[in-house]
């Protein structure tokens, strides 16, 4: 399974480490950082998947810092829960209004931070979910890193099954080669285009014994789509 990276951006050293312990635990790979200007740092080096953003920082907050990433076409869709010790409702407006997508209020257990992440990345970025995957007759476990059709097992290699597991979990979704690139291979990672084709091709030789390469479609000027037969 490829594992999402959370991006903490937390600046009190003891929440910081609890934090990246049980993001850690739960198989996913933390990145951290202490303030606004290290956490667009990271972000500028690659796009996390989803963001625990603190709402007070120093220097600029975790609102503005919301705000300035979801105005930014590049950075506009990275999932965002935000972290903070305000428990007015006004407050959790504000912060919802900002981009988050999610709010929690501190302190919180573990256990409930967890389930909020694996809710929102199941909604914004399915992608990246551990949950068995069903359409069409074709079943993918990123579990177990399996695929499977009517019983039989499909050999996929790394690339081909990301390509697979994205697609399967944006069903009807024109996708560009840019755009794919972004999503499957990251977007701090320099291909061409054309990359996209090879593994596009290969992903359906692999689907063809089955009788699926079908669903994998060629929308001619605007790129691939995984269609329900």
């Amino acid at each position: 399974m490829t594992t999402a990276n959370i991006l903490l951006v937390e600046d009190e050293p003891a929440i910081q480490e609890l934090l990246a312990f049980n993001v850690a635990q739960c198989g996913f790979r933390a990145i951290q950082a202490y303030d606004v200007p290290s956490a667009l740092a990271e972000i500028n080096r690659a796009l996390p998947d989803l963001i625990l953003l603190d709402w007070m920082l120093p220097g600029a907050s975790g609102i503005e810092m919301a705000r300035r990433l979801r105005a930014d076409q590049r950075t506009r869709d990275i999932p965002i829960i935000m972290l903070t010790a305000r428990t007015d409702e006004r407050d959790k407006i504000l912060g919802l209004e900002s981009g988050a997508d999610d709010y929690i209020t501190k302190p919180f257990s573990p256990r409930e931070l967890m389930a909020r992440i694996r809710a929102v990345l199941r909604r914004r970025a399915p992608q990246m979910s551990d949950e068995t995957v069903r359409v069409e007759g074709l079943e993918l476990s990123p579990t177990t890193h399996r695929v499977s059709a009517g019983g039989a097992n499909i050999d996929l290699g790394p690339t081909e099954f990301r390509l697979l597991h994205f697609f399967m979990t944006h069903v009807e979704r024109v996708y560009s080669r840019a755009q794919l690139l972004d999503q499957v291979w990251g977007d701090h990672v320099f291909v061409e285009e054309r990359t996209v084709d090879v593994h596009i091709r290969r992903l359906r030789q692999a689907l063809e014994p089955s009788g699926k390469d079908a669903l994998v479609q060629t929308v001619r000027g605007s790129g691939y789509r995984f269609s329900r037969e």
